[in-house]
């Protein structure tokens, strides 16, 4: 075989071995992901959700599932290394090496008497005088000649006996693995090869390139529009009202390249088929949609998690020269989502019967309606939390006697409230190594957040029937002043992630300690006590800020559920800022546990002007709250702990900025 045939017959080798590279470690990276998932349920199993067919499992959508370019891509490279290694199996037969010995069947060292008489049965054979068969007659030129040669001649055969070959040592050779008909540069092969080289080595790059800067021009970290995200900074004020932000959330661009065939005068028809598709989501009546509207519903709630994200976020980075966010349009961000993967109405958080929240969180549960709600209300039942609080057979005893529910529908009722979250959160707010908080300080705040869940669990998907997709819990840590709007500090946090929590919560104590002098031991036992804590349910949120001005300041740390209505807990904190001291010394600060904002100040509903019934949000205060606030106001560092009773919820703190 000749060198060029040889390269050419090595050709698949080579394209077998660079796809191989990349393929095998990404597969066994998806294979580790698939395996990592957890088998337990995390799921709300009750007969709505169960009915829902969300996360039913079926081989259709299975395989919808698993249809993913992606995993289409990748089976079909398999399938294509699978041929390659098919094809060189078959090939690695007909390249044959010289080997003198082998070729007239004869062991290594045969004495010349013998490969004479091997070369007369083999000419018998093989030679064309004996034998017409062209192929034979190439295999007696080719190869029996020229072994028979090879070991015939004295020097010839001590060649080969030494160096494996006939002409002695041979020098190193270098080839290239492309097939035959390239290496034939003359006429059209050799146009062949240029187009080949400068499309995978200039063209290929360079439409990647061209692809990848294009899109992520267009697109965020997070797959939003850049577009969108100017329009919801530029659309974003201090004071949105919760109402109102759907104004501004259904501006998207997203939204906006769904297609529609309406025609407004006052009104881009896109924002219009926008805000009716979400009011279906809302009233539950999606079910009326025809089947082109019902593609367009499904892709704005698969787009509406991450658009609400960055709207919160929106709402929540710096705004004004100390570095502060704005709260009441944070809230109006994390109430609508609420609202749309509950698929309740925003009109029913409209504060009524005792209740600030209004029916809403009774109308997340399965098989509640407005008229079981009025029902159970005569029974004295008139907020959320007072039916959380009554016992098991209390509960069922009300739903099955006076609200007519049957033994199953009450069971699931049980199955949803095991579901939902309580929360318990302790923050402290201290300049590291101090005894007090100095204007210019960096004040770091500590915050362990628990949850707890009637059945167990820690980390669960909502009970959400009516969103098509799945939804994770996220909850948002909002340390703010309420009277002045300020957000101080926030931050995003999930229970879903156990191993990234115990990382990051085991980093942060040991660094904290190391920066306090600890010894081995103490910071030893200080990590196995979070690594526990975190495995019980527990995040650790950390935070910095630069302490404000001299002063007292009342903040609140808000703790909101994006998907859960009611499971929302706020609590005061009380922070005083001393005057920097001259000579650096420092002044003892006392620290007192802050009472509940919403045990000692009363809310009110705050009428709005809108087009529609509007409501009021849980967490406004008008203004003879915020002055009560103000005159029963203790100086104290921050040191705050709240449990959700009414309401509980889940977040996790960020860095808190100079007021």
């Amino acid at each position: 075989m000749t060198a060029s045939e040889e390269n050419s017959a090595l050709f698949p080798i080579f394209i077998l071995s660079i796809m191989a590279l990349p393929l095998v470690p990404y597969t066994m990276l998806q294979l580790c992901r698939a395996a990592s998932k957890k088998a337990k349920s995390t799921h709300c199993q009750c007969s709505v959700c169960i009915r829902s067919g969300k996360y039913q499992k079926s081989i259709f959508k299975r395989i919808s599932n698993f249809s993913t370019w992606s995993n289409l891509t990748l089976v079909l490279l398999w399938v294509v290394m699978i041929v390659l290694v098919y094809y060189i199996k078959h090939i690695s037969h007909e390249i044959q090496v010289f080997e003198p010995f082998s070729i007239l069947g004869l062991e290594p060292g045969a004495s010349d008497s013998e490969i004479r008489k091997s070369y007369r049965r083999l000419s018998i054979q093989y030679h064309p005088d004996k034998n017409p068969d062209p192929e034979a007659h190439n295999y007696f030129v080719e190869f029996i000649s020229k072994a028979y040669q090879a070991l015939t001649d004295p020097i010839a055969r001590e060649n080969f006996e030494k160096y494996g070959h006939p002409d002695g040592r041979q020098g190193f050779q270098m080839g290239i693995a492309l097939p035959q008909f390239l290496l034939n540069i003359d006429g059209a092969s050799g146009g062949i090869l240029l187009l080949g080289i400068v499309g995978v080595c200039i063209l290929l790059p360079l439409i990647m390139a061209v692809i990848y800067l294009s899109r992520s021009s267009k697109y965020s970290g997070n797959y939003v529009m850049h577009h969108t995200l100017s329009t919801y900074y530029y659309f974003m004020k201090p004071s949105l009202a919760p109402s109102k932000v759907m104004d501004v959330f259904i501006k998207a661009a997203e939204y906006m390249e769904i297609p529609n065939k309406l025609s407004f005068w006052k009104q881009h028809p896109a924002l219009v088929k926008t805000e009716l598709l979400i009011q279906a989501q809302l009233t539950r009546e999606s079910g009326a949609l025809s089947p082109a509207l019902l593609r367009d519903f499904r892709r704005m709630l698969e787009l509406a998690p991450r658009l609400l994200e960055e709207l919160m976020k929106m709402a929540i980075i710096p705004h004004n020269p100390q570095g502060h966010g704005w709260l009441r349009p944070a809230i109006g961000v994390v109430e609508l989502s609420q609202s749309i993967v509950q698929a309740v109405p925003l009109s029913a958080r409209k504060a009524s019967g005792g209740s600030s929240e209004g029916i809403a969180p009774f109308l997340q549960l399965p098989h509640f309606s407005e008229a079981v709600v009025k029902k159970i209300a005569r029974k004295k039942v008139r907020t959320f939390q007072d039916l959380q609080d009554m016992t098991m057979q209390e509960r069922a005893e009300l739903l099955t006697q006076v609200a007519g529910f049957s033994s199953a529908e009450s069971q699931d009722v049980e199955t949803v409230l095991e579901m939902m979250p309580s929360i318990t959160i302790d923050i402290t707010c201290e300049t590291e190594g101090e005894e007090g908080i100095q204007e210019g300080d960096i004040v770091t705040m500590h915050a362990w957040i628990t949850l707890k869940r009637g059945n167990g669990m820690i980390g669960a998907l909502p009970h959400a029937p009516y969103f098509p997709f799945h939804k994770d819990e996220n909850f948002w840590l909002l340390l703010a002043d309420s009277m002045s709007n300020d957000v101080w500090l926030s931050q995003k946090v999930n229970f879903m992630d156990e191993a990234a929590a115990i990382t990051a919560a085991s980093k942060a104590i040991q660094e904290a300690k190391e920066g306090s002098g600890a010894s081995l031991k103490e910071i030893s036992s200080a990590v196995k006590e979070t690594v526990e804590k975190v495995k019980s349910g527990s995040r650790l949120v950390m935070g910095k800020f630069q302490a404000p001005a001299e002063g007292n300041y009342n903040l609140t740390s808000y703790c909101l559920c994006d998907s859960w209505i009611g499971c929302d807990i706020k609590t005061s904190l009380k922070v005083k800022v001393l005057k920097r001291s001259r000579a650096g010394t420092r002044g003892g600060a006392v620290v007192e546990e802050g009472p509940s904002v919403g045990d000692g100040v009363e809310e009110e509903e705050e009428e709005i002007e809108e087009e529609y019934d509007d409501y009021e949000s849980e967490y406004s205060e008008d203004e003879e709250d915020v002055k009560d606030v103000k005159s029963k106001a203790v100086a104290a560092n921050g040191n705050a702990h709240g449990k959700g009773n009414s309401s509980s919820s889940d977040s996790s703190g960020t860095e808190e900025e100079d007021e």
